[in-house]
């Protein structure tokens, strides 16, 4: 089992950064896979960018040139690094893992998720 908790979401004016990070707990040694997906209400959630243990790494349109993700396996910690934060990013921020090597961003490849940090960008 593992357990993914994230933190570093928050209010930010339009232009502005944040940085996330994913705890993970439990067996996460085996966590190949590590990926930051969002969902805004009403939509449906969609994946923001993953990386592997071997810092390969694959961003959804959205998010390339302005997030960067990254991962500390000494620290089984994820992080999410986040500029030029557009109004169109408010979400819910999830983080995901899987055992499995993959470098997909669909939801369903997932087995584990955290409880998400909200993220708002206001005008």
């Amino acid at each position: 089992q593992v357990q993914l908790v994230e933190s570093g979401g928050g209010s930010v004016q339009a232009g502005g950064s944040l940085r996330l990070s994913c705890a993970a707990f439990g067996s996460a040694y085996y966590m190949t896979s590590m990926a930051w997906f969002r969902q805004a209400p009403g939509k449906e959630r969609e994946g923001v960018a993953i990386v592997d243990t071997t810092g390969n790494t694959r961003y959804a349109d959205s998010a390339k040139g302005r997030f960067t993700i990254s991962r500390d396996n000494a620290k089984n910690t994820l992080y999410l690094e986040m500029n030029s934060l557009a109004l169109e990013d408010t979400a819910m921020y999830y983080c995901a893992a899987d055992p499995k090597w993959f470098l997909t961003l669909q939801a369903k490849d997932y087995r584990y998720w955290g409880q998400g940090t909200q993220v708002t960008v206001s005008s």
